[in-house]
């Protein structure tokens, strides 16, 4: 039997024979009734599942939960507390179902306009596992780790606060209402028109730019107001409240998904739920402010307006240094859950910057006959500072993430360390693409045909910017050629290891083309960390190219180029035009396949796992990324065990969960206390908690966790494919100390049958992720593991040794299966 990608090892556990005499089958029935009731617990995974699918059955009933979360039963079951003897010889199935947490109508799509404050979110969350206590240089490394990422969120906020101010102020209230050949046909800008011979009330540029500021005040409460609403929602739901044992080593080394107050949020996120939006307000007046005082210091002007235009520079800059003190406070506190409120933070914060706001207002709207717009709105600079300072603040997460993974160097960590800052750089090139594609489509739109003259444009930056994309598009279309090519051969070399899986099968070469080339497509999973470094690195690059060539030249990159040979000036002529369309093309698609994600369900699997991988983590670092739907799911699920298993004491469960399932089930199994966490049984199949979260979330999902998992529950299975592009082993090469359990169990065989059989008269699909309980491996681990829990009275010895063994079956352990206590054992749990 072989291990490799392609093995095809059809692991299956015998049914417990336990011979024909009549007195036998009722000891074990006698028996099963003593162990007390069964219960299944399913939790499905990405794109979400009906109850009735995962129950099999078109009748059932909610037992408990709301209609965004619940848990369902068929309708026979809905009763079998009170019928424990119907229920001996099987186990009662229940379905979790969380699929309302992260879909539902198509205006939850504009959840997708905040996606760089979830790609952020996500690089908190990826720092590797250093290793270290409290003290001492990895935990001061941590800590900065957490305080780079917050910084690098504030200023995602204030890049898309400022993207509109610049549409609308900029664009729209500065170069085109100041300019009447660009107002002609726009009746909606006539009131704003300024005119040679005057104008009404609003033409005058600083209260044209007061009735635009509304824009980006209004976005920064939407945003203020999603987040406050979800919180509500998900960060306040009460977690499962337990002491920690002075035995249980939870803050002592213990994994972080074990403290009671993970999946608790509500002060963190209100804090910085406050100082986001005080930077939003803060970023309208700083534009409001830096338009009036740069017209009010010119020779001449009214020395009142000048003082007061300097004493409101300085409040913002308080503001400021307010925001960021804030900011960077220690994140959260997870040993217990906190529900305290910074009251100063949450409430004086937000209100102080919206009065500031409101002064900048009436300051600009002050009347100055002679003012009249230029060009650009002074403070255009603004993109280029937060470019730089992005940039600068990504590098230092690269040098922290290095400096921890050297630390304690874990195994299969994506890009040794260096994740979290690409993912952070693709969060900061999303925030480019989403606020420069509209202020390119607006001002392309404002300017009609393109001929010069009737407005400068968004700035120069955002125009190199916008040419980088072509560039950006062909690294990654060269990337993924060369992947394909990869692809190809691979699958090439699978084919003979394919047929020598089917022993005794007349080969296909067409079938085992197919097979070979799910198998190679499952392993590009593995690789995905070096195409985003590469990417993320690409657009490093080719961001300070666009901050240098600004700051060089002052011109776009065709202007820049004027005079150059021919091939350089039609390259940049050529990357600019197609970059101006490109970035607006790309945002009206990413909407439009956004709301179609959350309308088709075919859609929304594709691109399901990343999503929910995005929104299974707290908002820890962006208070306005999407809610983290883990913060309900798992108190949900914890809930019910601990429920379940107090009100049951005799009772056996097992927590089956599939791909982003088995990681809720994981999770909520560790927020279980240990007695309650030995009284489980966890069955994982498809599952991601290696392959995808162990690799980019090394410090909570990473090799050490995850075999303390595997000690702390009565016992585990994990059954996975090599088909499969999610799914993997959780722990490749681990075997239990005693050598008696073995938790990964594949690959399986996929397809079950290779050509056609007298029982598979009709050709087997090819699963990959789905369909794992249609494999007989599930129904025979799924019968081990009830088999192999342990109530407490048993294994206190109190259950006659007879009966231990009608229990378990006389017979020998198979291959990878556990053995079960000898004769004269007292049958106890198995430490596995």
């Amino acid at each position: 039997m072989r291990d490799g990608p392609g093995a095809a090892m059809l692991y299956d556990v015998r049914w417990f024979t336990h011979g024909e005499s009549g007195d036998h089958d009722m000891r074990a029935k006698q028996t099963a009734e003593r162990r007390g009731l069964s219960l299944e617990l399913l939790v499905h995974g990405v794109g979400g599942t009906t109850p009735q699918e995962m129950l099999g059955d078109p009748r059932t009933t909610r037992v408990t939960g709301d209609h965004t979360a619940a848990i369902h039963r068929r309708g026979e079951d809905a009763d079998a507390e009170q019928r424990p003897r119907d229920y001996a010889e099987k186990p009662v199935p229940e379905a979790y179902c969380w699929s309302n947490l992260t879909s539902g109508n198509s205006a939850r799509a504009l959840w997708l306009l905040l996606l760089p404050f979830m790609v952020v979110n996500l690089a908190h969350w990826m720092r590797p596992d250093s290793g270290t206590g409290s003290a001492g240089p990895g935990s001061r490394a941590v800590r900065a780790h957490g305080l780079i990422v917050r910084l690098l969120a504030l200023s995602l906020t204030v890049l898309l606060v400022a993207g509109a101010c610049e549409v609308a102020l900029d664009l729209v209230a500065w170069q085109c209402a100041g300019n009447p050949e660009c107002t002609r046909d726009r009746a909606w800008l006539g009131f704003l028109t300024q005119h040679p011979e005057g104008g009404g009330w609003w033409s005058q540029p600083g209260r044209r730019l007061a009735l635009a500021a509304l824009l980006p005040a209004a976005l920064t409460a939407l945003m203020w107001w999603l987040s406050h609403r979800t919180w509500s929602a998900y960060e306040s739901q009460q977690p499962l409240r337990r002491p920690i044992a002075e035995d249980e080593p939870a803050a002592n080394g213990r994994p972080a998904l074990c403290l009671p107050g993970f999946w608790y949020g509500r002060r963190l996120v209100s804090r910085l739920r406050a100082a986001h939006t005080a930077a939003g307000f803060l970023t309208v007046a700083a534009a409001l402010t830096a338009a009036a005082t740069r017209h009010d210091r010119e020779p001449g002007g009214p020395a009142a307006l000048d003082v007061l235009g300097w004493a409101l520079a300085t409040v913002i800059l308080l503001g400021a240094c307010g925001v960021v003190y804030v900011v960077c406070r220690r994140g959260s506190k997870q040993s217990e859950p906190d529900d305290r409120v910074d009251r100063f933070a949450v409430r004086a914060l937000p209100g102080a910057a919206i009065a500031v706001a409101g002064l900048a207002a009436v300051y600009a709207c002050w009347s100055r006959p002679g003012w009249a717009s230029g060009a650009t709105l002074p403070g255009d600079e603004t993109f280029g500072v937060l470019a730089v300072v992005q940039g600068a603040l990504a590098a230092a997460l690269a040098v922290t993430g290095l400096l921890l993974y050297r630390e304690r160097r874990v195994p299969r960590t994506a890009l040794t360390g260096l994740a979290p800052a690409a993912v952070a750089m693709l969060a900061c090139g999303l925030g480019g693409l989403m606020t420069g594609g509209v202020a390119q489509r607006v001002g392309d739109w404002l300017d009609g045909s393109g001929s010069d003259g009737l407005i400068a444009g968004p700035p120069v930056l955002l125009t190199w910017q916008a040419s980088a994309i072509p560039v950006l598009l062909l690294v990654v279309l060269a990337l993924l050629g060369w992947f394909s090519f990869q692809l190809v051969r691979r699958a090439q070399r699978l084919r003979e290891q394919v047929d020598a899986d089917y022993p005794g099968e007349l080969p296909d070469e067409s079938r085992s083309r197919r097979i070979g080339g799910a198998i190679a497509r499952a392993e590009l999973t593995d690789r995905a960390p070096w195409l985003v470094g590469t990417v993320a690195l690409i657009a490093l690059l080719l961001g300070g190219v666009a901050v240098l060539g600004t700051l060089l030249t002052g011109k776009t990159p065709g202007g820049a180029a004027d005079g150059a040979p021919a091939l350089i000036d039609g390259a940049a002529d050529t990357v600019q035009a197609l970059g101006s369309w490109m970035i607006g093309f790309a945002f009206l698609a990413f909407l439009t396949w956004g709301r179609r994600a959350y309308r088709d369900a075919s859609a929304r699997r594709t691109i399901g796992i990343l999503w929910d991988v995005g929104t299974f983590w707290p908002r820890a670092a962006h208070p306005f990324a999407p809610p983290c739907y883990a913060e309900r799911a798992v108190p949900d699920l914890a809930w019910r065990m601990a429920t379940w298993t107090r009100q049951q004491p005799g009772g056996r469960l097992v927590i089956s969960g599939h791909s982003q399932g088995s990681v809720l089930a994981a999770s909520a199994a560790w927020q279980l206390d240990p007695v309650t966490r030995r009284q489980i049984a966890l069955l994982t199949y498809g599952s991601p908690l290696e392959r995808l979260y162990g690799r980019w979330f090394p410090a909570y999902f990473g090799p050490a966790a995850l075999r303390t998992l595997h000690g702390d529950v009565d016992c585990w299975r994990n059954l996975w494919r090599s088909t499969d592009p999610i799914g993997g082993a959780v722990l490749p090469g681990h075997d239990h100390p005693g050598g008696s359990c073995r938790v990964d169990q594949g690959p399986l065989r996929d397809p079950l049958v290779y050509g056609r059989t007298d029982a598979h008269p009709l050709p087997e699909p090819i699963l990959g992720h789905s369909d794992y309980q249609a494999d007989p491996a599930f129904g025979a681990a799924r019968d081990a593991l009830l088999a192999h829990l342990t109530p407490p009275t048993e294994a206190a010895g109190q259950l006659p040794a007879q009966e231990r063994r009608d229990a378990d079956g006389d017979r020998a352990a198979e291959p990878g299966e556990w053995e079960g206590p000898a004769q004269g054992e007292s049958g106890g749990r198995s430490s596995g």
